[in-house]
């Protein structure tokens, strides 16, 4: 099945060479809208319900992480990836914040593009080494307090450490010897507990409270916030 996306960009130039190259992935994507506004991202949605908005910082109508928020709140179902040219750690942190499924800059690989867009469909994110390294680096407060972490279970800890350092679902369950569904479960467990959105958000509150640290996190690759 293909993955519905609306880009929302206020660049027509850029809009029209992002839906080319999706064209020569038919097989994986299908464009189903574009808009120039955060508003208009906002409305359109809301109508489409795509699976997937890419969505712009920069917006002729205010920030884009504006409309992020909103989209967040109305349509929850649908996956928000940032793709921007903004390296702002502030930006970076925010949408974080917000919950959204990927940070991804203009000059990222087409390739790499794809390969990360199919991965939300797998209960991946979207985020490149080089910005989870930069996200694990630079958030400065935990999301919580340390000893919110002590009501984790033993596994449950090894589980964040592993989602920490850029491992997938697939791979947890190979180093730990569990099935997938099981490293689900734990996941959605920590979150539940931690009180925190994503993966990227407990990957950052591992780092914060020592359980790795921000060197051994920057080796991972990165895939993936929840």
């Amino acid at each position: 099945m293909t993955i519905k996306v609306l880009i929302a960009d206020d660049h027509k130039l850029f809009r029209q060479g992002l839906i080319s190259l999706m064209k020569t992935r038919k097989d994986l994507v299908e464009v189903i809208g574009e808009a120039e506004t955060g508003v208009e991202a906002i409305r359109l949605t809301e109508q489409l319900r795509p699976d997937i908005v890419l969505l712009d910082i920069y917006m002729p109508d205010g920030n884009g992480l504006q409309a992020a928020r909103v989209i967040r709140d109305r349509v929850p179902e649908t996956a928000i990836v940032i793709l921007t040219s903004s390296e702002l750690d502030e930006h970076l942190n925010e949408a974080v914040n917000i919950g959204v499924a990927g940070y991804l800059l203009k000059s990222l690989d087409g390739n790499e593009l794809f390969d990360l867009l199919s991965g939300i469909q797998r209960g991946e994110a979207a985020m490149t080494r080089a910005m989870a390294a930069r996200l694990l680096k630079n958030v400065a407060r935990a999301h919580t307090t340390s000893s919110e972490g002590e009501s984790l279970t033993e596994r449950e800890i090894e589980v964040l450490k592993l989602v920490a350092r850029g491992a997938n679902n697939a791979e947890i369950a190979e180093k730990l010897c569990i099935s997938v569904n099981t490293v689900k479960t734990h996941l959605k467990n920590i979150l539940a507990k931690l009180k925190l959105e994503n993966r990227t958000q407990a990957a950052t509150y591992a780092v914060n409270v020592g359980l790795v640290s921000p060197g051994t996190a920057s080796d991972s690759h990165s895939h993936p916030l929840n």
